[in-house]
């Protein structure tokens, strides 16, 4: 039985990779049945509430092949990347969301791309549902939306027929995940091979660069985070920062993982790999000297730490990013 896909057509700044990805992708695995003498699986339309829906860059436009109110039923709606504010997607956008919500309710799954999670967000159905997005906005949907369970590392989710994406282009990941499920591992193999797209990714740990949460208003807390990233490779004392910013030791720790989400100690860590990361990518240090210079003394903790936050071991991540490095 044949699976219909809405891809949506939003107005605003949205993302035609995913679009033309998602459209070509589906439609491809439709070639492969039909070469081996089976029935096309997909049935794929763009869905839009215009046509053609401009984008807001001026360069491109879309031209939908149905309007959403003749789409009677859908198995599965892929939500591009939408590149506006949140404020601005969502009064642009926002004939879509009782439509969304009706079809959801009908048994319809939705896969939200990279930071089309920020919209899907707005119709509330990811309350309470695991999902993730783009790593760079993490801080920023965690704050925007409380009630979903962003699980930032995850380069994809399921919960409930709800299904998201990680950063960029590990939609296409994403997509593999969906005509596995659709159309079996066979087809996602020659899918994966096809196009190129490395099979089971998990995580976008590795990619994150850790920047430090100060979107906050705490600032004394900031001041603790400035001290923590000038003095890192040092040992760091709980009871000696209190006494540095005038605050008892639990008043500071409640404070800080309040403005952060992290603990002194996991802020600390997180500081320093992001440094070793730095290092790894650029230098030609070992692993132990780098280990050394951003404050470690155990190599087994170094490893167990870094592997924790990146999802790789060190020497992983080295031979990844360090061009002069892997080639010697």
């Amino acid at each position: 039985m044949k699976k219909h896909i809405s891809i949506l057509i939003p107005r605003g700044h949205t993302s035609l990779v995913n679009i033309v990805g998602a459209h070509q992708i589906f439609n491809q695995v439709n070639g492969f049945l039909e070469q081996r003498g089976k029935k096309p699986l997909f049935e794929v339309e763009l869905v839009g509430v215009s046509n053609p829906t401009e984008q807001t860059n001026g360069l491109f436009s879309v031209k939908p092949e149905k309007m959403i109110d003749e789409i009677a039923k859908t198995d599965l709606i892929i939500i591009p990347a939408i590149h506006d504010e949140p404020e601005v997607a969502l009064e642009r956008n926002k004939d879509f969301i009782p439509w969304l919500k009706k079809h959801y309710e009908k048994g319809t799954e939705i896969a939200s791309l990279c930071v089309a999670a920020f919209f899907l967000a707005e119709t509330g159905l990811l309350d309470g549902k695991q999902c993730s997005t783009h790593w760079i906005h993490a801080e920023n949907f965690k704050s925007r939306y409380p009630e979903a369970h962003l699980v930032a590392d995850k380069i994809l989710t399921e919960d409930s027929g709800i299904y998201t994406s990680g950063g960029a282009y590990s939609y296409l990941n994403l997509l593999l995940y969906l005509v596995e499920k659709y159309a079996g591992r066979e087809m996602a193999i020659l899918t994966s091979k096809a196009f190129m797209i490395d099979m089971d990714k998990a995580e976008q740990s590795a990619f994150r660069i850790f920047e430090g949460q100060k979107s906050h208003e705490d600032s004394t807390v900031k001041k603790v985070q400035e001290y923590i990233e000038a003095h890192f490779p040092q040992k760091i004392n709980v009871d000696d920062l209190a006494r540095k910013f005038a605050l008892s030791r639990r008043s500071l720790e409640r404070r800080f993982k309040k403005a952060t989400d992290n603990t002194i100690s996991q802020y600390t860590q997180r500081v320093k790999v992001e440094a070793a990361k730095r290092s790894l990518e650029t230098s030609r240090e070992n692993v132990g000297e780098v280990m050394f210079e951003v404050g470690y003394s155990d190599e087994k903790a170094f490893r167990n730490t870094f592997k924790k936050i990146t999802g790789i071991s060190p020497v992983q991540y080295r031979n990844k990013y360090n061009r002069a490095r892997a080639s010697t």
